[in-house]
């Protein structure tokens, strides 16, 4: 059933350290085989170190708490445009098309974490701090997918009156 509605939204809880329900949806996004303390550990033990970077050096853009920096880099992270496959005529076309904003939310999601775990050698929660710090700033893995994406989109603008 396409399309219908879920009460998901409604039902999510925000985190209890910073009472917000972007971090608790990132917190499920996180999680594998269940594990939501293991989650809850490497997403508090990542926003420890961003508070103590930022003790350490300011960030660039006015960022003061941990908190201000993930949503940062999320907003950063999120794609406005994404090309989607398109059967025309017997031919297949890449279509730029906008993103809704429950779809760039989890794109965003799925683009810090998928940086996240292709890295090895480190604890996850620094990995984290790595990633959202950079993203923050405009840069990083998620923020290079990103932009790849916009480029594709950009490429195949002859092909937008197909959407």
């Amino acid at each position: 059933m396409a399309g219908r509605i879920t009460k998901s939204e409604e039902q999510l809880r925000p985190d209890p350290r910073f009472n917000n329900k972007v971090l608790a949806k990132f917190t499920n996004c996180i999680m594998t085989d269940g594990r939501k303390t293991a989650a809850i550990r490497v997403i508090y033990d990542a926003m420890d170190e961003l508070d103590k970077r930022l003790k350490k050096q300011p960030h660039p853009d006015g960022c003061e708490t941990a908190i201000d920096v993930f949503e940062r880099a999320i907003n950063n992270v999120k794609p406005h445009v994404e090309v989607r496959s398109k059967r025309i005529g017997g031919a297949n076309y890449q279509v730029p098309m906008q993103v809704t904003p429950r779809r760039r939310q989890s794109l965003a999601f799925r683009w810090i974490i998928t940086a996240v775990r292709a890295e090895k050698g480190r604890p996850t929660h620094m990995k984290l701090a790595d990633e959202l710090m950079a993203a923050s700033k405009g840069e990083g893995k998620a923020m290079g997918t990103r932009e790849q994406t916009h480029r594709m989109a950009d490429a195949n603008k002859a092909f937008a009156h197909f959407a």
